[in-house]
């Protein structure tokens, strides 16, 4: 294990991949500061200019693992400064964060969470580091069947624990799977829902996808908002930006608690910073509220989530790397990210590509130092990037977005489909669907065909390889628990409720 590790600093501590990772750090803490932007849309924004950058996979991936964590630190600016999530797993932020900045702590609230990040990201780090190769020695294991049933369970997890409504959660992962099936049926050689066009017959390409789905998608959104001044805004007095050691010290219960927490959520196929969020505040705030604080300003609820957050954007990358699974909405881009490079995550990749596993771990020890050495001091530099105005803003996202399709496909028709697949993202948000499910089941969904057809290959076409082993058995009853108990459990406690009533 720590050979392993040892060989991934080896790639990690070379002056490209130390540059990218500083890089990737900066531009993440930029993209995450701006309301709306997040890690998946830095990501899908800069992953066809790394692309056609001719950057080897490991360091590609080191750069775009350097912009989704910096992001996480980054996005906390606006719900502290401005009461605006930066994303979705910033919301709980908001709660004790932007109190905090009433009373004139805005400062160190800022150094307080990135302090916090710090922590819960290390803590994620290490158990990275320490489960990851032996959860994939335990993957080696697992045959076409087994994928099969991980797939469904990502699935099932993924449609109870994403967003607020269930079933738009589980239509999105859907309509993402029917994407996923354009193209020419690689077993059969049929045509399916490609109407005619030469274009389509590849499939649609990743980076199309994700850049018109997210990229395309906040543009408009944000042309609609443009008379809002929501990022033109005055920012309060930041004050004193570094946190005091007795501060730390009084939320140290907090930190740790929620970045363990944040671990195990963040290792669970579909679910997020949002999840970890949600759970950790909810849960200090039952430990430790003695006295009515949170949500007035209380320094525990402002370091819960922001410990979490981080946890589970590291956390995240077990799946990923081992199962080949993504465990989150911006790990899926990460997942599309090594297909470009023609690399298929999974155990496996740990003994054939041992560089671009053991560097990309590597290189979140060095980013996350990396971070915190550029957030405390230079937080209120960061936070002016708030002011941007959106005439400015947009523009340049456009630009970059367009100008990254055409250098990966040379062709109009690349952008055309981009525009379109942007079009029905937006209107995806309008009607209040996350789009995080609509990207997993794009990528989920074709390794979960390829792995139904090779376990029905087979067993000459019986269903019943997709349960006689143990492993497959034990996650289709997991996959079904997830299902029934979140409907089972209300009303089991309401029964009880009235019984006793």
């Amino acid at each position: 294990m720590f050979d392993f590790l040892i060989e991934g600093f080896g790639v990690a501590l070379t002056p490209l991949n130390l540059g990218l990772a500083f890089l990737g750090a900066l531009l993440g803490t930029l993209f995450g500061a701006l309301p709306g932007i997040g890690p998946i849309n830095g990501i899908a924004i800069l992953m066809p200019l790394a692309y056609t950058l001719g950057l080897p996979a490991e360091s590609a991936l080191i750069l775009l693992a350097g912009i989704y964590t910096g992001a996480e630190y980054g996005g906390r600016m606006s719900s502290i400064l401005l009461n605006v999530p930066g994303d979705a797993g910033a919301v709980m932020t908001t709660l004790d964060g932007h109190p905090l900045a009433k009373k004139g702590l805005a400062g160190p609230a800022l150094g307080l969470s990135a302090v916090s990040s710090f922590v819960g990201a290390t803590i994620a780090i290490i158990g990275l580091t320490l489960f990851a190769p032996l959860l994939a020695e335990v993957a080696v294991m697992f045959g076409p069947a087994e994928f099969f049933a991980l797939m469904v369970f990502a699935f099932s997890s993924m449609s109870v624990m994403m967003g607020k409504d269930p079933i738009k959660t589980a239509i999105g992962a859907v309509l993402g799977v029917l994407i996923a099936t354009v193209g020419v049926d690689s077993g059969t050689g049929v045509m399916r829902y490609t109407f005619g066009m030469p274009e389509l017959y590849d499939g649609i390409d990743f980076v199309v996808m994700i850049i018109g789905l997210f990229a395309i998608s906040e543009i408009l959104l944000m042309l609609e908002h443009a008379h809002r001044k929501d990022g033109d805004g005055e920012l309060p007095p930041l004050g004193r930006v570094f946190v005091s050691l007795k501060e730390v010290l009084y939320c140290k219960g907090a930190m740790w608690r929620s970045g363990l927490l944040g671990f195990i959520i963040g290792v669970l196929p579909g679910t997020g910073a949002s999840v970890a969020g949600a759970v950790s505040y909810t849960t200090e705030k039952r430990l430790s509220d003695k006295h009515g604080t949170f949500g007035k300003g209380d320094m525990r609820g402002l370091a819960a989530p922001e410990a979490a957050n981080n946890a589970s954007a590291a956390g995240s990358f077990v799946p990923m790397l081992t199962l080949g699974i993504p465990g989150s909405g911006t790990t899926a881009v990460l997942l599309g990210a090594l297909m470009l490079y023609n690399i298929t995550p999974g155990p496996m990749m740990f003994t054939e590509r041992p560089e671009v596993a053991g560097g990309l771990i590597a290189s979140l020890y060095i980013g996350n130092i990396v971070l915190l050495a550029l957030n405390l001091p230079l937080a209120g530099v960061f936070a002016r990037v708030l002011t941007i105005p959106r005439w400015v803003l947009v523009p340049a996202i456009a630009i970059l977005a367009f100008v990254g399709v055409y250098q990966l496909h040379s062709d109009l028709t690349a952008i055309y489909l981009m525009l379109l697949i942007g079009v029905f993202g937006y209107l995806l948000r309008k009607l209040g669907f996350s789009l995080a499910p609509v990207i997993l089941g794009y990528v989920l969904g074709g390794l979960m065909e390829q792995n139904l057809r090779r376990a029905l290959s087979i067993s000459g076409g019986d269903v019943d390889i997709l349960w006689q082993s143990g492993i497959s058995l034990g996650l289709w009853i997991a996959a079904a628990a997830l299902l029934v108990l979140p409907w089972l459990v209300p009303k089991l406690l309401a029964a009880r409720s009235r019984r006793v009533g």
